[in-house]
């Protein structure tokens, strides 16, 4: 008592002492407190055990058998043998208060299983899976033996009951291996199963059986917990799990004591009329048990006994009604099924999602790091200090060699330092520039001043030559820096976006999901179920699933409209899995489309009308909404320089579809190619990446000729100087951006078709005329009409690896026409 007045005392100073807006926050701390205390007292110093035990050790089957004391204490000692200890207190306790011989049956089953089970513990390591064996064997030697030699029943009837309340046991020690751990191992992110929660009820309704006999002012105490669980479960989890309890429960306490047979109708027709009214919140729940309690109370005991019936229900509702919804919440997140759980495994898979983010986010930033140490911009402040130590450096290995033996050495370098230091310094920078022996002054000036000119200029100019190789070396060395810089840089970025990407939420669109649902529904189409990803604008993913259509294309020619004129944009289908599901549905996933598509043609030929072209086209369809075409020209002809250009595009389709930046990307083929040999082969490339939501196209010419560009009667010119890829490690690739328009071509040649015809001045204008006089939209068309014409022009002799690719721009039109969605207000917001 006075440690219970110290704790009062020290929580109302606290109140006292604090302002009146912080006292929510106090009373909110010590509930806290409070509940954390109560769990560890229940969960952790197995006081939840004691009471169980308890009920457990005084509970009846039939008035007679005590099936569940030993069973109970099995379990209890195989799965948390620190606590067996108060359970057999429990149980002993129990069983004090039915008799003398169910105390005695309760303490020799005990004592025999403690001994059986350390003898089977020697020759089995699975001993778990014998302990209902040996409950079974325990259980009916025991009861045989104080029936037939302590109390002298010798009856049949007796044998039968022992041989029917050890198959109980059996049961029951199976029963409490499963749900003891759920009442004393606390399961955070697990969910129970359909076996668990049977399991859990049946431990649950056992404990209820026990209260049989208790009474308050006349209202049986038993038939109160048995509704207010009923009423739990009905709200927590449905009409389903709501009757299963209101059945399992009753049939238990009908076992127990026959007058409550009614009560398995009255629950179970509770749990289910709870469950269907559990949109109503605790009231609805409350309100099914009533009518249960009304309906099946007047059909089974009749008026009289109606009133305590009723009482009985109150009472639970009233505990029903005081129940915090902390509870609640903890039990749902454990059933499959409820919003609870669906929430707590959502704040699961978002806490993978944002530790993955994070990780991805880090390794970004690694990367960004590297790429700043590489990066020569961090050396320049030092590049200059770095050459004038590497010319004191050279100029001292000069010395070295010609001035350490020279009689003036003193006073060429203790009197006249400057004077000498900066002679041949400027001798060492002519020598590197190779106009040293056009400097006749400096020559003579040195003459004068050193008596060893000629050695010390001819030292230098031998020597000079390794300087420049080292500085060459270190140029070389600063271009890779940059390059791995910038593509360490790209890779970073790549990540980063990702890592957004990854922490995008889906958004909850459950209004729209009903709305579209039921637009299907009410035009004729079957529909599973509706999943909506996303409704940005020209970005919307939706996913269905559908029973099989035998191939009709419901998907493509009903669905689809009705979702274009349902959501204001064009809806088509992304993928389609036929039988995804194992009931035989399929799964469909819609999509914008894009606002351009574009239709290509390609005609090419080998030099000399062979198989094998020098050239390589590609066509690439990036995972960003953009397409790419691309023209490769190796140097030469033949198989080797095949080889050259379609590696180089292979290289940069790997690339490009990993999201790098499109320079980052040429930068990298680039470098890779340079590096991969010391062979003269060198590639050119031609590359368009056309964006098909606006139409934007940006061409990256890498040694290529021009590309024209056919709007109606105007034919445009879009050219880069660039260096061919390879030649050169370092380079810095233009970009040349341009807004085309529906209708337009996009022709792209290689330098055989640009430069094929002969006797031509000008290839622009002669180009440019050519395709003006075209009379064909037709991509391929295009394409082989410009290639025949440069080859008329040479009287049909091929010279070089020709190819030309054409491209048309046009708007992208759908294949089925929208159907109007009746039912349904237009867009939902």
């Amino acid at each position: 008592m006075e440690r219970v007045e110290r704790v009062e005392r020290r929580f109302m100073n606290q109140i006292s002492e604090v302002p009146i807006h912080e006292t929510q926050a106090v009373l909110s701390r010590w509930v806290r407190h409070v509940k954390l205390r109560v769990g560890h007292l229940f969960i952790h110093k197995g006081f939840l055990l004691l009471i169980i035990g308890f009920l457990l050790g005084r509970a009846l089957i039939l008035s007679k058998l005590t099936p569940f004391a030993l069973p109970f204490f099995a379990a209890v000692y195989m799965l948390r043998r620190d606590k067996a200890a108060l359970a057999f207190i429990a149980l002993l306790a129990g069983s004090l208060t039915l008799s003398f011989e169910a105390t005695l049956f309760v303490f020799v089953g005990i004592f025999g299983f403690l001994v059986v089970n350390a003898f089977i513990r020697k020759f089995f390591s699975e001993s778990l899976k014998m302990v209902p064996f040996v409950v079974f064997c325990l259980s009916f030697s025991t009861k045989l033996a104080i029936f037939y030699y302590l109390l002298g029943n010798r009856t049949l009837y007796e044998a039968m009951m022992a041989f029917v309340e050890a198959g109980l046991a059996f049961v029951l020690t199976l029963i409490f291996i499963q749900s003891i751990p759920l009442l004393t191992i606390r399961k955070y992110k697990q969910a129970l199963r359909a076996e668990e929660i049977i399991s859990l009820i049946i431990l649950i309704a056992s404990m209820l059986t026990g209260m049989i006999g208790w009474t308050f002012y006349g209202l049986s105490l038993e038939h109160v917990m048995s509704r207010y669980l009923v009423l739990i479960f009905a709200f927590v989890a449905g009409a389903t799990i709501g009757s299963t309890v209101g059945v399992v429960t009753g049939l238990i306490l009908s076992l127990a004591n026959v007058g409550n047979l009614y009560e398995m109708s009255l629950l179970a027709f509770a749990g289910l009329l709870g469950g269907l009214l559990k949109e109503g919140k605790k009231a609805g729940v409350s309100f099914g048990l009533l009518i249960a309690t009304l309906l099946i109370g007047l059909y089974g005991s009749g008026k009289a006994e109606i009133i305590p019936t009723v009482m009985e229900s109150f009472l639970a509702i009233i505990l029903f009604a005081f129940t915090s919804r902390s509870l609640t919440e903890k039990i749902a997140k454990h059933i499959p099924g409820t919003a609870e759980y669906a929430n707590e495994q959502q704040q699961y898979v978002r806490k993978i999602r944002d530790v993955t983010a994070q990780r991805v986010s880090q390794f970004s930033h690694v990367f960004q790091a590297l790429a700043n140490s590489f990066s020569t911009e961090s050396l320049t402040s030092s590049d200059e200090d770095y050459s004038e130590r590497e010319i004191d450096y050279f100029l001292s290995d000069i010395t070295e060699k010609t001035c350490q033996t020279c009689f003036k050495k003193e006073q060429c370098w203790s009197y006249n330092f400057d004077t000498t230091y900066e002679y041949m310094k400027q001798i060492m920078l002519e020598a590197d520039a190779g106009i040293l022996e056009h400097n006749h002054k400096l020559l003579r000036e040195w003459d004068n001043h050193c008596v060893k000119a000629s050695k010390v200029v001819d030292m230098i100019e031998k020597d000079v030559t390794l300087y420049q190789a080292n500085r060459k070396l270190r140029k070389q060395m600063n271009e890779s820096r940059k390059l791995v810089a910038e593509q360490l840089l790209g890779v970073s970025q790549v990540m980063e976006d990702f890592a957004k990407e990854i922490q995008r939420e889906r958004e909850n669109h459950y209004l729209q999901e009903e709305q579209i649902f039921h637009a299907l529904q009410e035009f004729g189409i079957e529909i599973g179920h509706v999943d909506i990803y996303s409704l940005e604008k020209g970005n919307i993913d939706i996913e269905m699933s559908i029973p099989y259509c035998e191939g009709r294309g419901e998907c493509e020619k009903l669905i689809a409209p009705m979702l274009s004129d349902i959501l204001g944009e064009t809806i088509v289908v992304k993928r389609e899995e036929c039988a995804a599901y194992p009931n035989g549905y399929c799964r469909v996933a819609f999509g914008s489309t894009k606002a351009f598509v574009v239709e290509t043609g390609v005609a090419f030929a080998a030099k000399g009308g062979g198989l094998v072209s020098g050239d390589s086209y590609s066509m690439i369809e990036l995972g960003t909404g953009k397409y790419a075409i691309a023209i490769s020209d190796g140097m030469g002809n033949g198989e080797r320089a095949h080889n050259e250009s379609n590696e180089t595009l292979r290289l940069l389709q790997e690339i490009l579809q990993t999201g790098i930046d499109e320079s980052i990307a040429i930068k990298s083929v680039n470098s890779i190619l340079s590096l991969r040999t010391t062979e003269d082969m060198f590639s050119t490339l031609d590359l368009a990446i056309i964006d098909l939501q606006n139409a934007v196209t940006k061409f990256l010419k890498v040694g290529s000729t021009p590309s024209f560009v056919k709007r109606g009667d105007k034919v445009m010119k879009i050219e880069a100087s660039n260096l061919p890829i390879g030649i050169i490690k370092e380079a810095d690739f233009e970009i040349v951006s341009e807004q085309l328009k529906a209708g337009d071509l996009l022709i792209m040649m290689s330098d055989g078709v640009f430069e094929g015809p002969p006797h031509v001045e000008n290839y622009d204008l002669w180009m440019k005329r050519k395709i003006k006089e075209l009379k064909t939209n037709d991509p391929q068309e295009v394409a082989d009409l410009i290639m025949e014409e440069v080859i008329r022009s040479r009287s049909g002799r091929i010279e070089d690896d020709m190819t030309v690719v054409v491209a048309k721009i046009k708007h992208n039109t759908p294949k089925w026409a929208t159907i109007p969605a009746y039912m349904y207000t237009k867009k939902a917001q």
